[in-house]
């Protein structure tokens, strides 16, 4: 909810700056890392160990507490950062960069502190060193292009880039730079001349805005046509300064005028260029740009805005009415406006702290959003408000869910039907099937229209919990408060709504410790044991609950995850399990592939389809390993270029095969070589 400010970044150079010093202190390095995560090891290098706390599994809040301890423990004086944006994370199932052959941590700590050395000295004769390094290291066991520049990207963020599949992208398409492959030492650091000849943005805000949601993103989960509230808050002038005159003329104002018409801007790179020349300055003001942006493109009307006052007052409440408008010599200096219909005025002071900027969206902070609208319950609106009707939702029928997923119809009435009689059903496949892409679509064609109050998505991992789940105790100011958790409120929502059903989608379903997650609720969930005559006592509350019968739970499985283990047989027999399989030869996809008109892909598909056969046979593989085709979805025929498709090919596939078959190299070299020369 706040401004990138990078506050992590001196912090991470305070940590790589001491570690310099651990060398031969490896079991104070160990000791830190047991206090952080709680496992114990014997050795330590510091790739590793920024590893450790930087996983796809620690959010904000638990990275913030880890630099708190580390720092703490070598005696660092530096902030804790108050935001991680830009940093890009390990795969928490491996985060570790030693393979236990001999010289792996000693090769690591080398690496270390020749890519500091080398950041440090601006490249004064350090280069062939960390060049040396950087492929010795990269040789060891699997340790991939994304993960060792990582680490490098976080010991010094402002002399290394990550090579994450997002700033790969973010590379190519926004500044015309080819990552090389394979990748070695020297190709890298030419890469990052490269990249600082072309553009004065840091690497931290490279590595941010390369991951920075997109406003012509078209969404994978089939909501990209649904007419959904978005909540904005609102600073009406310095200070809100302007507030009496904005809720006097019923609009919101935005500054910034030199920019002229922020519609006539293409992109957020050419407002950002745009004052760069203005100001004669080459910062990347990024705030400026993100907020000019959304006034102008993202803010819809039927959006709520929640104007405030300083970092801790909410000042009024209304409802956006009308497009952007820009009139200098009406508004001078705020021409940037919209018409507001404000339904509320008056002072609340809420305990959180807003961000400073003076637009910010937090639709999807729905605590913080909850928490504000508690401020108007019981608040007369104004006379003059009117109450709008509820937009209509858009229709979703079987035939729009045929038209833009590629399964046929007699597959399709499969799974409605193992739905509508078990109540729970696992999409279950392999990488790049669509199971993601299904989810939504299935539930929304269900239901007959594109409802998203009705279905609800969540992610499920390790850290995931019954409290999370259903209910449980949490830190509040007057010491613990008891917190319903995502599948219980949206139980009790669809037990008020008993004439519509509800979806509830759980993405990754077996990378969850699925009985903590479910507790008595492995019963409740059977089909046959819905409705208020089932009811069980709740854990924490005592409550007697039960799981609404026009409730469907929609799980979604990797299964070509090795690292997870087989499903807690409980929930298995709670559970369909219907399969998706690659879709090369449906109709639905030749009709597509056929549309883009482009010999290149095709042979790429025909490649594809060889390599499956392949995979199917290999007896460590098997189907459920076979390369999906998602990878080559949402292309028009200009899209199909050769970029495209070499990027396709080196950046997700290739990396892919190396992953499945990396004790077997000459595999891996064999069908690369095929899947390239496919597209040359």
């Amino acid at each position: 909810m706040g401004s990138a400010t990078f506050s992590w970044v001196p912090a991470y150079e305070a940590i790589a700056t001491s570690l310099l010093g651990y060398e031969e202190r490896q079991s104070e390095l160990c000791d830190i890392v047991y206090d952080v995560i709680g496992e114990r090891y014997k050795a330590m290098d510091p790739l590793t160990f920024f590893s450790m706390f930087n996983g796809k599994r620690r959010n904000a809040a638990k990275r913030a507490e880890a630099v708190s301890k580390i720092s703490k423990a070598m005696g660092i004086d530096v902030e804790v950062p108050s935001d991680f944006e830009g940093v890009p994370m390990t795969n928490a199932q491996r985060w570790r960069f030693w393979d236990g052959k001999p010289g792996t941590i000693e090769n690591n700590w080398g690496l270390f502190k020749a890519a500091v050395a080398f950041a440090d000295s601006l490249g004064e004769d350090k280069g062939d060193e960390l060049e040396r390094l950087f492929d010795i290291v990269h040789a060891q066991g699997n340790i991939g292009d994304a993960t060792l520049t990582m680490a490098l990207f976080w010991a010094r963020p402002r002399s290394y880039l990550p090579l994450d599949s997002y700033t790969r992208s973010y590379l190519h398409k926004e500044l015309g730079v080819l990552v090389p492959s394979p990748l070695k030492g020297k190709g890298y650091l030419q890469m990052l001349y490269e990249v600082r000849s072309v553009t004065d943005a840091s690497f931290p805000s490279i590595s941010y805005d390369s991951w920075e949601p997109s406003s012509e993103d078209v969404s994978a989960l089939g909501d990209e046509d649904v007419d959904t509230t978005h909540y904005w808050l609102y600073s009406p002038g310095t200070d809100a300064s302007m507030w009496d005159e904005f809720y006097g003329e019923g609009c919101m104002g935005l500054g910034w005028g030199e920019l002229g018409d922020l519609l006539a801007y293409g992109s957020k790179a050419e407002i950002r260029s745009r004052l760069q020349v203005i100001n004669e300055s080459n910062s990347h003001y990024f705030n400026a740009v993100q907020i000019t942006w959304q006034f102008a493109h993202d803010i819809k009307p039927g959006d709520v805005v929640f104007a405030k006052r300083g970092l801790r007052e909410v000042i009024g409440r209304g409802v956006v009415e009308g497009d952007y408008e820009y009139e200098p010599d009406v508004y001078g200096e705020y021409p940037n406006r919209r018409k507001v219909r404000w339904t509320n005025r008056g002072s609340w002071t809420l305990d959180s702290q807003f961000a400073v900027k003076a637009l910010t969206e937090v639709t999807d902070y729905t605590d913080f959003v909850a928490t504000i609208n508690a401020c108007f319950e019981g608040e007369d609106t104004e006379d003059e408000v009117v109450a709008e009707p509820a937009s209509a939702l858009t229709p979703y029928s079987k035939a729009d869910f045929l038209a833009q997923v590629f399964m046929d119809e007699g597959q399709y009435d499969t799974l409605v039907g193992v739905l509508r009689t078990k109540k729970n059903v696992i999409l279950q496949g392999a990488p790049g099937v669509g199971k993601t892409f299904v989810a939504k679509r299935l539930a929304y064609s269900m239901m007959g229209v594109k409802d998203p109050e009705r279905v609800m998505m969540v992610q499920f991992h390790q850290s995931y919990s019954y409290e999370d789940f259903i209910e449980g105790y949490r830190p509040s100011k007057d010491g613990f408060e008891l917190v319903r958790g995502a599948f219980y409120t949206f139980c009790k929502r669809a037990a008020e709504d008993d004439e519509n059903d509800y979806f509830f989608i759980i993405d990754e379903i077996n990378r969850g410790n699925l009985s903590r997650i479910f507790g008595e609720l492995f019963m409740l969930i059977e089909n046959d044991k819905r409705g208020p005559k089932n009811k069980l006592q709740l854990l924490y509350s005592r409550e007697l609950f039960h799981v609404p019968s026009n409730v469907y739970l929609v799980g979604m499985m990797n299964t070509a995850d090795r690292s997870l283990a087989m499903l807690d047989y409980a929930l298995r027999r709670r559970f369909a399990f219907f399969d998706l399989r690659p879709a090369f030869g449906s109709d639905g996809f030749v009709a597509y592939r056929d549309g883009l008109a482009s010999a290149k892909l095709n042979d790429l598909l025909a490649c594809v389809v060889r390599l499956n056969e392949d995979i199917a046979k290999d007896e460590t593989l098997g189907e459920g390993f076979c390369i999906g085709h998602s990878y080559f979805c949402n292309m028009r025929p200009g899209d199909v270029t050769d970029a495209r498709l070499s990027a396709i090919v080196e950046y997700e596939l290739v990396p892919m095969l190396r992953e499945y078959w990396f004790d077997e190299p000459g595999k891996v070299r064999e069908w690369s070589e095929r899947l390239r020369r496919a597209v040359k």
